[in-house]
């Protein structure tokens, strides 16, 4: 069933409202719904999906893509083709770095030009608390004694997911290299005026993962509100 398009847009301009005051004005950022029509990709984008994809999967998709393309036109340029790599991740066009984030209900882009960040991690997760068999999996000990002192331990355990998701994918840019969740360990400071709302994070290497060397730190941010949970984290230009 599609959503009322008068429902969707104003909850897909409700959750952008909420995410951008997250980033800097050299970040671009868009938001599309994937539940309402999505515009179709490039003719090179939608070659990259499986010819087995359902139809959740390319209506997500296309919702991306979209949102990347709007990005880009916020920040003056002519939207082109975003492909993906052997390891599936996108191939931003020349002269820019971004990501791209979807639920089944949402679909965020944030684009930058290259000269102005290394790279650009986001991520968004239905505001759903996460199960208790994954806590072991995500969360390292020092996460889940953190956990235990919060008020609502299941949503800070998605945030816990969600925050070291973008923190991996903004890495990624750079290293081109996997690992788990045990790859990184978390540190978040929630905003003092919306406790557990909003606030930022430190995703700490717990191993070489080079260029990084353990001990080093990615920063990001993240914001609930509108029934999802956002992250980001970026890379300056050094």
């Amino acid at each position: 069933m599609i959503a009322d398009p008068s429902l969707t847009t104003k909850m897909t301009q409700e959750r952008l409202d909420l995410v951008r005051p997250l980033f800097g004005p050299e970040v671009a950022v868009a938001a599309c719904d994937p539940l309402a029509d999505p515009p179709v990709p490039f003719a090179e984008e939608t070659a990259c999906l499986s010819p087995r994809a359902v139809e959740k999967r390319r209506r997500e998709f296309a919702a991306g893509r979209a949102a990347a393309h709007q990005a880009m036109r916020d920040l003056g340029q002519v939207p082109r083709p975003i492909v993906i790599s052997d390891s599936r991740a996108p191939i931003w066009p020349q002269g820019l770095t971004g990501s791209i984030t979807h639920t089944k209900s949402c679909a965020l882009a944030a684009v930058a030009p290259a000269d102005a960040l290394r790279a650009i991690g986001i991520d968004v997760e239905e505001d759903t608390p996460l199960k208790d068999d994954l806590v072991p999996a995500i969360c390292s000990d020092r996460e889940r004694a953190w956990l235990s002192k919060q008020d609502d331990p299941g949503q800070m355990g998605k945030l816990i997911f969600s925050a070291k998701e973008a923190a991996y994918k903004c890495q990624y840019m750079i290293s081109k290299r996997f690992f788990g969740f045990d790859g990184m360990e978390l540190e978040v400071t929630p905003d003092v005026d919306s406790p557990g709302q909003s606030g930022r994070f430190l995703a700490r290497f717990t191993a070489d993962q080079l260029p990084f060397q353990r001990g080093f730190s990615i920063e990001g941010a993240f914001v609930i509100g509108a029934g999802i949970i956002f992250t980001m984290a970026t890379l300056k230009k050094e």
